[in-house]
């Protein structure tokens, strides 16, 4: 029988070169998102979501990437939540993408912002009636008595939006991440992967650069 140490896999798929990208981390984003939506990866849009609080404790959790345009990457949550509470001490995160079909990472580090709440209304009456039930009934990430008394506090307020819109509740909304550092990881054999960062300058500018795997 086979241990943890024995699991391994060969990467050797493809190749990352300096002269077949984008000058821009954000195209060159879309064109890994374009090869990733074509080979219709499941759950295409999850990605990690990495926060600390003001005294440095880590947490990380999977989310939906639900936009990115050329100022950053756009998720949703409860602001009440813990990563609410971390990112409001803490207004940086980290989110990574892992696309193992393509034997491709994505790592995307910047300074975190709430979007506007026009932009979070919008969004927030896109989504199916029952999740916007859903995030009036929970209280992210505090103790519960149970999952009846879930249920019973989403009865509740889809009793208080018969016959009326699901509006947005105050607490919930979208956040912004604008990226300082990206960096794109292509698997190789022989654990000879192919890193390449893209920095932030302060000119507004992106500088490329290789890292060792």
């Amino acid at each position: 029988m086979s241990t943890i140490a024995d699991i391994r896999k060969e990467y050797k798929l493809l190749q990352l070169n300096e002269r077949d990208i984008s000058k821009n981390p954000i195209e060159q984003f879309d064109r890994w998102w374009q090869d990733a939506i074509k080979s219709e990866l499941p759950e295409v849009n999850a990605m990690t979501l990495a926060t600390a609080s003001a005294d440095g404790l880590p947490s990380a959790r999977i989310v939906l990437l639900k936009g990115f345009h050329e100022a950053g990457f756009q998720f949703y949550t409860n602001y009440e939540s813990f990563k609410g509470k971390q990112l409001l001490e803490n207004p940086r995160a980290c989110l990574v993408f892992f696309w193992k079909e393509l034997e491709r990472q994505i790592r995307i580090t910047g300074l975190v912002e709430k979007v506007s709440r026009e932009n979070s209304d919008a969004y927030f009456l896109s989504r199916p009636p029952g999740s916007r039930i859903g995030a009036w009934a929970s209280p992210q990430s505090e103790v519960i008595e149970s999952s009846e008394w879930l249920i019973q506090q989403a009865n509740l307020y889809e009793s208080k939006f018969t016959e009326k819109p699901i509006s947005r509740p105050p607490h919930w909304g979208g956040y912004l991440v604008r990226p300082v550092t990206i960096e794109f990881w292509q698997g190789r054999p022989n654990r000879l992967h192919d890193r390449l960062q893209y920095s932030l300058q302060e000119d507004g500018g992106w500088i490329v650069e290789r890292l060792a795997p």
